[in-house]
């Protein structure tokens, strides 16, 4: 991929994983001006061009505690013991960014409080109990916080995320009471329907949700719930045999317990997708599209993405990044462009293709012509930066004697035996590619080798790296025979 540097930089604070349509530069492709309203890089947003899932069902149970009311279900003021009810709960999720989404929830519970569990049916001489059967539908805004804060350069696992939830519903409630005394005697209360002024209600909480798998999330919840209704614990009022609730409002605390089911074809939700994976994905279409186009006025002599009005370098040879004056990137800037140093990061003379005199390795100018090419996730796509590598590969094997190993390789996502027929994909790819634009047949072989043959060898699992290294263990490259 050549890159504008800053055009990563501007990608990679965007608040979503469907990105604006940045710069390039590279001597495979001329761009327009992508930030004005009728450029050709703006492409739609559609349910075709998305790679990642956005929509999502979760169900969870577990307990709802009264808190803020006359009779409660935590022992001390307004209740003899801890009583426990149960809930559960059904959401529709949509997210809309990779920080932001919403649900549409519907609760379902019974809570118990006061001095007697109700559910037991027993007289109650100490004091009277309490239960309240409730239903609620509600709509949810939900914040990832841990996208807002996380850092897509650093070696972030991402399976944890930190989610909050506040919102608004209505709700239908019938509240019975037993009174205290000497014999069982229990009485409906109250019953609220939804849909009515008075059903509103509120929530709000947070989440710690588990990434297991691509498809299923693991969650604990915690919510507060806010009635606006002071006779929801079935105490009858706010005033209750000399109790006085200062809060007009009776709440309660529901805790639980979850599972998210990300629905869609793709590898990830987009609460999960990791944004650096998606701007290099990006990067690639825009070449694709792009790379026919002539914006330029006076032209671009060396096709580097920039215009020879302000082109520094008119002469950057095929397949080199550029910066934005059209000058070849040299990293280590020891006078070997980065296409062809052999050792980007590290300074060395040009007579060894930019690499330390006391390396050990030897670097050949077969190594250096037949260099391998990078795919995306999942993908056996040729890129269109990736062709002028092939077409340099295919002028030296017809130049040579020899015969050719066509590699695949991938990172370490998925299983074994996935990767092993997709480094293959891969290869043949690259091999009929060769072979289309006039290699002999009789010349190349290609083999996958899966995961077993990365250039990191530290990215098992992909977690512990950065996305580019895992991007560049995801290649083929070629031996000589």
């Amino acid at each position: 991929m050549k890159l504008n540097l800053t055009s990563i930089a501007l990608a990679l604070v965007l608040p979503t994983a469907v990105f604006a349509q940045d710069s390039i530069t590279s001597s495979t492709a001329n761009y327009p001006n992508p930030y004005t309203s009728n450029s050709a890089n703006v492409s739609p947003f559609t349910k075709e061009s998305k790679r990642f899932n956005d929509w999502a069902v979760s169900a969870g149970a577990g307990v709802p505690l009264m808190q803020s009311s006359d009779l409660t279900s935590i022992k001390g003021y307004g209740a003899g013991k801890n009583l426990f009810g149960w809930s559960a709960y059904l959401s529709v999720d949509k997210a809309i960014t990779h920080a932001f989404g919403l649900k549409l929830q519907y609760d379902k519970g019974e809570s118990r409080q006061g001095f007697v569990n109700t559910k037991d049916k027993v007289a109650s001489p100490t004091g009277d109990g309490a239960r309240t059967q409730y239903d609620a539908i509600s709509v949810l805004g939900d914040i990832n916080f841990s996208n807002l804060l996380r850092r897509v350069d650093n070696h972030s696992p991402f399976r944890w995320a930190l989610h909050g939830y506040a919102g608004v519903g209505t709700l239908a409630y019938r509240a019975y009471r037993q009174d205290a005394g000497p014999a069982y005697n229990q009485s409906l209360v109250e019953e609220i329907k939804p849909f009515k002024f008075n059903s509103l209600f509120g929530q709000a909480g947070a989440g710690l949700k588990f990434r297991a798998t691509k498809s299923l999330d693991l969650e604990a919840r915690g919510m507060y719930v806010l009635t606006g209704d002071d006779t929801f614990d079935g105490a009858g009022g706010a005033s209750y045999n000399g109790k006085v609730n200062d809060n007009p409002s009776d709440n309660l605390i529901n805790v639980t317990l979850g599972a998210t089911l990300n629905l869609g074809k793709h590898e990830s939700h987009l609460f999960w997708h990791d944004p650096l994976q998606e701007i290099y994905y990006k990067l690639d279409v825009l070449a694709d599209k792009n790379q026919d186009v002539e914006v330029c006025k006076k032209g671009d002599a060396d096709n580097d993405g920039v215009c020879d009005d302000w082109d520094r370098q008119l002469d950057t040879p095929a397949g080199a990044r550029v910066d934005g004056a059209g000058v070849a990137l040299d990293a280590d800037l020891d006078g070997v462009i980065d296409l062809y140093d052999k050792c980007v990061t590290v300074p060395g003379p040009v007579e060894n293709n930019g690499c330390p005199t006391n390396t050990t390795s030897t670097v050949t100018d077969e190594t250096r012509t037949l260099e391998g090419i990078e795919f995306d996730l999942n993908s056996d796509r040729i890129l269109p930066s990736n062709t002028p590598i092939l077409n340099n590969a295919v002028n030296y094997i017809n130049s040579s004697t020899g015969s050719y190993l066509v590699i695949g390789a991938t990172d370490t996502r998925a299983s074994d035996a996935y990767n092993q027929k997709l480094s293959e994909r891969r290869a043949n790819s690259v091999k009929n590619y060769l072979i289309e634009n006039g290699v002999e047949a009789d010349k190349l072989n290609s083999i996958g080798r899966g995961e077993k043959d990365l250039k990191y060898p530290e990215c098992d699992p992909a977690t512990k790296c950065p996305e580019w290294k895992n991007r560049a263990n995801r290649r083929v490259y070629f031996e000589a025979k």
